[in-house]
């Protein structure tokens, strides 16, 4: 019999082509084999999906994986069934036929996995389904979603302590890019860990030079940026507005730019997304929408214009940059007005409760849905089209949302692309029957047959245009031959939606009745702003490593520091090392909190033997307005 090691390595060669394992990949499949429930910690790029998708492939059964996001449900089902293994997702656009057939294939199909999100754990169906599975892991991407304590906490994520009492004997393996120890700590406990192991891969990034530019205008250090490093870049920016505003002045300035965000249309980010993926284009600017699940190794600088509101998040975007392990840069440009913008940001992100209540009573009336009905009924969403209905703000609208979906009043998918599905209903029999009784349907039916394989067992994606061209025909008769179809009950026709899904998961309540956990609301005020204080606190730093300054917030304690931010540049010019600097750092700290000291006192205080090395460090801490002057011209410092 071969080694476990062995055989899990071939695994890795068959379906990936690699040879060998990254760092700690090998260790974190091997704890979950040995049955350990595991926490893997692996910076963003760092191959986290092979250290499930591996042990599931090894074992029999499947493997059953809780995503937040439809859009990395998508890609990664994509992904495997290019290598030929059986993957499936349940995501909101489903028909509940639709839901039923990929069940059955999970069951009886040989499928090795199965994606969910955490809302589809909620419901009965899917438990009384899952039952009937043999689960040989459960997987938890993007873990800290679980964690009251992180940046992007959904209570739905809770529930899947629920999934482990029905399956006490099943591994789970947690995954996450960004946890500090309070969240790997929660997430430990709210998925009842036993007998658990942690695998923590260094958030530090080597080739990733991390730069902070105060600047007034940004746009003007963007483009000599760009132009000095050249390559492949992003450009984040807070508004969709702005994306555009921003392309426009870089292609103006001879820079092959676009523009990325969530309210454009499916088939234009789908063009734009692979355009700058075969680097026909250098630089996309976008939202943070832009970037969750691709995988491009070689993008040497993203740019921040805007100030990210959490660490979490910016090194998250910054991470994007570098994958192949070249020299790349992170460069957030910041001006005083940011902190404002930030603060700004705060208030609208917790509107209060009576903003709430008016837009839940509003939701209702949108979706027509009465009093004390409309539990698990999905609509097609489009939230400026309810924001400008009732007249609301549409940015506090989406937070009053969210704070809806964190008290599971409801759920909403993000905006993603679903293509037209369809599938037999009936037999081989039943069918040909149908096409002798509707000879006009005999042509269209026959194409289907030859066009796409499979479509008698599981739902096939499908395009009307392609079968138009093919039938020669407009494309609205073939919506309307495949409506009829599926109005006969010979197959189930899914049209394709690029819209977000809300979901009522309880029935629809009386607006005053709408209460959400206050206590909760006020700890998350909170966690907030101790995240946008870290976030300051490092686009204001001149006084430390940045890249020390992350991994300190994720819990990781370095005495060195990286030597490539713009703090350690300017540091490498004063020729001191870091012991020295230090001891004349905290001499010279020490004089000028004496107080009423001028720029000449200090000079003269200095060590003949030792002038030079003084006046370096002087001068830097003063270039990094360490100190200052106070209107007195006496020396003042600045931490």
């Amino acid at each position: 019999m071969m080694p476990v090691e062995t055989e899990i390595q071939e695994i890795l060669l068959k379906y990936w082509g690699h040879s060998r394992f990254r760092p700690l990949q090998s260790e974190i499949i091997q704890s979950v084999l040995e049955g350990h429930d595991t926490l893997a910690l692996l910076p963003t790029g760092g191959g986290k999906s092979v250290c499930f998708q591996v042990p599931a492939l090894y074992r029999d059964g499947i493997c059953v994986v809780i995503s937040p996001l439809i859009s990395l449900m998508k890609d990664q089902v994509e992904n495997l069934r290019k290598k030929n293994i059986k993957a499936a997702a349940v995501v909101s656009g489903m028909s509940r036929t639709e839901i039923d057939v990929t069940f059955d294939n999970c069951i009886y199909g040989n499928f090795k996995f199965l994606y969910l999100s955490p809302e589809r754990l909620l419901t009965d169906i899917a438990l009384i389904r899952l039952r009937q599975m043999k689960i040989n892991l459960i997987a938890v991407d993007e873990a800290h979603c679980i964690s009251q304590w992180g940046y992007d906490f959904r209570p739905s994520y809770l529930h899947i302590a629920d999934l482990r009492k029905e399956f006490p004997e099943v591994p789970v393996m947690a995954l996450t890019a960004t946890a500090t120890p309070q969240v790997r700590d929660d997430i430990m406990q709210k998925l009842n860990f036993s007998n658990g192991k942690v695998f923590v891969k260094s958030f530090e990034r080597g080739n990733l030079s991390y730069l902070v530019y105060h600047n007034a205008d940004k746009l003007n250090k963007a483009v000599n940026i760009l132009r000095g490093v050249g390559g492949c870049a992003i450009v984040y920016v807070r508004s969709r507005r702005r994306t555009k505003d921003v392309s426009d002045y870089l292609l103006a300035n001879g820079i092959k730019a676009n523009y990325y965000h969530a309210g454009l249309d499916q088939s234009e980010r789908t063009k734009r997304q692979m355009e700058w993926m075969q680097n026909k284009t250098q630089v996309m600017v976008a939202t943070n929408a832009f970037g969750m699940g691709i995988d491009k190794p070689d993008v040497r600088t993203v740019i921040h214009l805007d100030l990210p509101e959490s660490p979490e998040a910016y090194y998250q975007e910054a991470g994007r940059a570098g994958r192949d392990e070249k020299a790349a840069y992170a460069v957030l440009l910041y001006q005083t007005a940011d902190r404002l913008d930030l603060e700004q940001i705060f208030e609208r992100t917790f509107p209060d409760i009576k903003f709430i209540r008016i837009v839940y009573n509003a939701l209702g009336n949108f979706c027509k849905v009465a009093l004390s009905s409309g539990k698990g009924i999905s609509f097609d969403f489009d939230i400026a089209a309810f924001a400008s209905n009732f007249n609301l703000n549409p940015l506090l609208t989406h937070h009053a949302l969210r704070i809806l979906a964190e008290a599971e009043y409801i759920s909403l998918s993000e905006a993603v692309f679903i293509p037209a599905r369809l599938k037999f209903m009936v037999d081989n029999t039943d069918l040909y029957n149908f096409q002798v009784q509707n000879p006009e349907a005999d042509k269209i039916i026959k194409m289907i047959l030859r066009s796409y394989g499979g479509i008698f067992d599981q739902y096939v994606k499908i395009s009307e245009s392609d079968l138009a061209k093919r039938l020669n025909v407009d494309v609205s008769f073939v919506h309307r031959q495949l409506a009829y179809f599926s109005k006969c009950g010979i197959l189930d026709y899914q049209p394709q939606t690029d819209k977000p899904q809300l979901t009522f998961l309880i029935p629809r309540l009386r607006a005053e009745d709408v209460l959400p956990d206050l206590k909760l609301l006020e700890f998350r005020k909170k966690r907030f702003k101790e995240r946008v204080s870290a976030m300051l606190n490092y686009a204001e730093n001149n006084s430390a490593c940045r890249s020390m300054m992350l991994l300190d917030y994720f819990g990781e304690k370095v005495t060195t520091r990286c030597g490539n931010c713009d703090y350690c540049r300017n540091r490498n010019k004063l020729e001191l090392n870091d012991l020295e600097f230090e001891r004349i750092r905290q001499i010279i700290k020490e004089w000028v909190n004496a107080g009423k000291i001028t720029y000449s006192d200090i000079n003269n205080k200095f060590p003949a033997s030792q002038q030079r090395n003084y006046l370096h460090a002087l001068q830097w801490l003063m270039d990094t307005e360490v100190i200052m002057f106070d209107e007195k011209q006496f020396l003042i410092w600045n931490e």
